[in-house]
Parts: structure tokens; C-alpha cells; sequence
């Protein structure tokens, strides 16, 4: 990449990297994002922690294998890969030319966060509400009733037929639990403006890798619900839809 990018080829190349170790968590991210989860990707995102430590490490240290640690030397634009927010604002201020290249990075950041909680509030707003199964009267053995869902009877028979109705209904979340959820779905989507402050106080290079992972989560997860909602909808308008595209 030297040829092409100079000085930033070590950046572009933090990036290829990224994507490289993304396409290779692909599967864990599907099969994630099956579960239908507030905290699906969590897998992905805790097997990724190695990679970035060993970015962060690179990137801090000023000697590796007792050498000095060339790739301190290596630059975004005006940028050295191994500065700091801190560094920037050192030389020459927001403004200056180091600072700028900080801006830019936590300004991609912050629209792929924004894209993000967007998302996720409107996955958490869309989705349905899991109806709760009604508590039905069940008939125990010697003549005693229990209660369908697992409501305590007095006598043996009202506890059987508890307990025939406790395996004969599948477990439900109540309305509670729903809203709960759905407000859950609704604040994590939030964090990812978390990865601001971060950016912040890691080298250069290990902001760059935080924005190439945190902007693939999101563009998958709206690939596999685009895929998802495709593959739901009537045979009959997936057909009107293509020809309508084409």
C-alpha cells in the first residue's frame, strides 16, 4: 500500500485488518443475531477484546523486542498512529493539524454511533408483544383444580394440575417483563456513543480499528434484518418487489 497511501499505509492497513478479523467472526454475528437478543454480538464483540489489546500494545510501546518501535513513527495525514487526543491538543490545539485528524475520526464515530441508536430504536419500538398465556382451570386427578401457569392450589389434586399446567403451557414474559425488555433494547443502542470517549484516550490506531468494527456491526445487523425481513414477507410481493427494483 506504500506505493499508493505513503505514510498511510500502516492505517489502511489497521483497517484491512479490522475487516479481515470481522469476516472471520461473520458466523458468530449470524448466528448472534438469530438468538433475537438485546445483547446479541456480545461473543463477537469479547473475542475481539485480544485484537485490540494487542493494537493498543503496539501502538503504546516504545520499544518492541528491544528495538525501538517503528510503527510509532507511522502517520495518518498529520497524525502519528501512536498519538492521543491529548497529544493533538498539545500541538497546535482542536484546530491544528493533528487535532484535525482526531476530529474527523470522532466525528465518524459519533454517525455511526447516531446510525446505530437509531436502529436499535426502532428494532426496539417494532418489536411484537409476546401475548401471555391465560390461567386456565385444570382438572387434577381426584377431582381437585388446579391452575394453568403454576398459581398454588390447597389440595394434592390442585398441585398436579398445577403441574400439568406448568408443562402443557409454554413459559411466556409477562407485560412487565416485555416493557422491560423494550427498554432495554432502546438504551443499549445508546452506548455506542461510549466509543467516543474511548477513541479519546487510545492511540490513534486503536481508535481506528474502534470505528472499522463499530461501523461493520452495524451495516451486518442491517444487512441480516434486511435479510431477515426479505425472507418474511409473501412470496407474491418479494416477486413485485424485484420487479419493481429491476
Amino acid at each position: 500500500m506504500e506505493p499508493v497511501l505513503a505514510e498511510s499505509a500502516t492505517a489502511a492497513a489497521i483497517v484491512l485488518f479490522t475487516v479481515l478479523v470481522r469476516l472471520a467472526l461473520h458466523p458468530l454475528s449470524r448466528a448472534a443475531f438469530r438468538g433475537a437478543t438485546p445483547v446479541a454480538g456480545c461473543l463477537p464483540t469479547l473475542l475481539q477484546l485480544p485484537v485490540f489489546f494487542v493494537m493498543y500494545r503496539a501502538f503504546s510501546s516504545p520499544e518492541v523486542a528491544g528495538a525501538a518501535n517503528e510503527l510509532l513513527g507511522h502517520r495518518l495525514f498529520a497524525a502519528p498512529l501512536g498519538s492521543r487526543w491529548a497529544d493533538a491538543l498539545g500541538e497546535g490545539g482542536p484546530f491544528g493539524p493533528q487535532g484535525l485528524v482526531f476530529l474527523g475520526l470522532f466525528a465518524a464515530v459519533g454517525v455511526v454511533a447516531a446510525w446505530s441508536a437509531v436502529r436499535g430504536r426502532r428494532a426496539a419500538a417494532a418489536a411484537p408483544a409476546v401475548p401471555v398465556p391465560p390461567v386456565l382451570p385444570v382438572a387434577g386427578p381426584r377431582g381437585g383444580k388446579g391452575v394453568s401457569g403454576g398459581a398454588k392450589g390447597g389440595s394434592r389434586g390442585a398441585k398436579e394440575g398445577a403441574g400439568a399446567g406448568r408443562a402443557g403451557v409454554p413459559a411466556a414474559l409477562s407485560a412487565e417483563q416485555q416493557a422491560a425488555m423494550r427498554k432495554l433494547g432502546g438504551v443499549l443502542p445508546l452506548l455506542s456513543f461510549g466509543t467516543l470517549i474511548t477513541a479519546a484516550v487510545v492511540p490513534l490506531a486503536a481508535g481506528l480499528y474502534l470505528l472499522t468494527t463499530t461501523a461493520w456491526s452495524v451495516a451486518e445487523r442491517a444487512w441480516l434484518q434486511r435479510r431477515k425481513d426479505r425472507a418474511a414477507r409473501p412470496a407474491g410481493q418479494r416477486v413485485a418487489a424485484g420487479r419493481a427494483a429491476g
